[in-house]
């Protein structure tokens, strides 16, 4: 995000790599607009504004819309839920966007599996700078595009482990990126369907597919089942103790369809319970 509050964004599209600068202005319109020319005004709502750079420019354009939430169907979303219902009213403009871009949101779920942010946002970055090239454009210095599935699998060994990634995270991604052109076709299928086919890919259990499924397709309905800390927000939030997944299953059952929907609101305005041990430590692989 830069000085004047606009969000930069880079991509590997079907076209090419691209960059993208979007912001937002209060205008007089009703609903929410995308314009590609950063003039363009209304009379009331809220206007998105965007320009981009690069072989991939008007796919990112093309496509911003959707990434943005224009097509998430909130039909058949009863806030049940005295709690769901007043954390709908303070965050009512939520939506459930789809980057369309499956291997880049596989990548970085990949690198989060069993590891604190901290230590796979270290990875993300060394990978991004060690392989991926340059933004296009007049992107903030140090951004970068990417790599491409055939660069994630020639990546050797050796940078793996500086990167802090083990054998296993490591697999999985050049395991993924040998049928990256299959794993993108889970847009254009079924929940279930694409749930089956991402987690034919050894690694790939059910965290993992819902968090990419979550990313890519906009699945409102994926629940990140295994995650450490959102059974207990969960439980906490809406029956005010904590859970496990099963726990939390049986209470977002009401929210069937939309269950991811539900999570995000508690993660953007839900309780959490005390914290009564320690943080998860950050593993350092290199050091091994």
């Amino acid at each position: 995000m830069d000085a004047a509050g606009a969000v930069w964004r880079t991509s590997l599209t079907p076209d090419g790599p691209a960059t993208v600068r979007v912001r937002s202005r209060p205008v007089g319109v009703p609903a929410v607009t995308l314009a590609r020319d950063p003039e363009v005004g209304g009379s009331g709502g809220t206007l998105v504004t965007a320009q981009a750079w690069g072989p991939g420019a008007a796919w990112l354009l093309d496509h911003l819309p959707v990434q943005l939430g224009s097509q998430d169907d909130r039909a058949g979303f009863v806030a049940c839920d005295p709690v769901v219902r007043e954390l709908m009213r303070r965050h009512e403009d939520l939506r459930v966007g789809r980057s369309e871009r499956v291997f880049e949101a596989l990548v970085p779920a990949v690198l989060e599996q069993k590891v604190v942010s901290r230590e796979a946002h270290r990875a993300w970055r060394f990978l991004l700078v060690k392989f991926g090239e340059p933004a296009p454009g007049p992107a903030p210095a140090g951004m970068r595009v990417c790599p491409s599935p055939r660069v994630w699998a020639r990546i050797p060994s050796w940078d793996w482990h500086r990167a802090g990634v083990e054998g296993v995270r490591s697999r999985t991604i050049i395991t993924a990126a040998e049928v990256a052109g299959r794993l993108e076709e889970i847009l254009d299928l079924s929940a279930a369907d694409a749930e089956r086919r991402l987690r034919s890919v050894p690694g790939i259990g059910p965290w993992t597919s819902a968090e990419i499924r979550q990313r890519a397709a906009g699945d409102p309905d994926a629940v990140s089942v295994g995650d450490y800390n959102l059974p207990k927000a969960v439980g906490w939030t809406l029956a005010g103790r904590v859970t496990d997944d099963a726990g939390m299953l049986e209470l977002l059952a009401p929210y069937a369809g939309h269950r991811y929907r539900v999570t995000r609101l508690i993660e953007l305005g839900g309780a959490r319970p005390p914290r009564h041990g320690p943080r998860m430590s950050v593993r350092d692989y290199r050091a091994f």
